[in-house]
């Protein structure tokens, strides 16, 4: 049987734009899935350019340029089948923002996160700006101990600025508070950065490994990921911004030198053969800074990519 006699062709501009195309679950108390994809248009913890309020509506239509047909994506390099119908994803919707309350937007994101940790489901959020990493890591107390992968082109390491200690530059500070969290590796890490000395003074020592995209390539992705303890349960944030904007321009925070596409996808391939991912935040996608659309785009193929590294790793076929 074919496409065309399974039902609809449903091509990728036609329909509603849930991530990839997969059903919508509005009921968060009914998530019946092996991922379930969460937005968090939240983007009041910038410090220079907003927008990203807007990434996982744009991210989300982005997806769909994937989502030909039901037989999965076969990949020759690999000679593999990624995201066989077997692997069921939904999309949940976007945690409720309410406009200059951080508290209880950041709760609501939160919420959201254990509803789909409570249904057994691979959390995937998609933000907005960085901070909204700060609740979905308090979601995981009672899930640890768990060590972070984040590829970033800052260390969002500082502690508090006038008094504020949830901004886009601080949930690596916040996370590595958590008793729950082991350790943290954090890649991609260049140039002129917003966190001070200091902050990497404390990074270190609160278990920080600290990697450039320069130390990365002479590392190599196998060498990187040798680098995350053995048997540790990962979760993967990742800042558009930790590629290079020469092919991601849509954030708020832009940074030369970044990663190139196959750079970041080899690291996370590696890393979803070698350790046990079970969580991922991707933000910092300000689809107006990019009238291309090439941003968004990148952001849901990495996504689906990496979420087929990691079912095919479990032995999804």
């Amino acid at each position: 049987m074919n496409d065309y006699d399974a039902g609809r062709l449903n091509l990728p501009f036609v329909g509603i734009a849930t991530f990839g195309k997969r059903p919508y679950v509005q009921d968060w108390a009914a998530i019946d899935a092996d991922v379930a994809v969460l937005g968090a248009p939240f983007d009041f913890g910038t410090q220079f350019r907003a927008g990203a309020r807007f990434g996982p509506r744009s991210v989300r239509e982005a997806s769909t340029l994937f989502s030909f047909g039901h037989a999965g994506a076969y990949d020759h390099e690999d000679d593999a089948t990624y995201l066989p119908q077997s692997v069921r994803i939904v999309d949940i919707g976007d945690a409720d923002i309410i406009h200059t309350d951080t508290a209880q937007s950041h709760a609501n994101i939160r919420k959201g996160v254990q509803a789909i940790l409570a249904a057994g489901a691979l959390p995937v959020v998609i933000g907005g700006d960085h901070s909204v990493n700060i609740p979905c890591i308090e979601a995981f107390e009672g899930q640890g101990p768990i060590h972070i992968l984040q590829i970033d082109a800052h260390l969002d390491f500082v502690d508090q600025r006038h008094g504020v200690r949830v901004g886009h530059g601080s949930p690596m500070r916040r996370a590595a508070e958590k008793p729950w969290v082991s350790g943290l590796t954090q890649v991609g890490i260049r140039n002129v950065s917003s966190t001070a000395k200091d902050g990497y003074d404390a990074a270190r020592a609160m278990g920080s490994d600290i990697l450039s995209v320069r130390q990365f390539r002479a590392l190599g992705p196998e060498g990187v990921a040798a680098r995350i303890p053995a048997g540790a349960k990962v979760y993967v944030t990742l800042d558009i911004d930790g590629f290079c904007p020469s092919i991601a321009p849509g954030t708020g925070t832009p940074s030369h030198g970044g990663f190139l596409y196959y750079e970041v996808l080899e690291l996370l391939q590696q890393v979803a053969q070698t350790h046990d991912v079970v969580g991922i935040d991707l933000v910092e996608v300000a689809p107006d800074y990019d009238p291309s659309q090439s941003t968004q785009i990148l952001a849901a193929q990495v996504l689906l990519n990496f979420l087929g590294f990691i079912f095919h790793a479990r032995g999804a076929r």
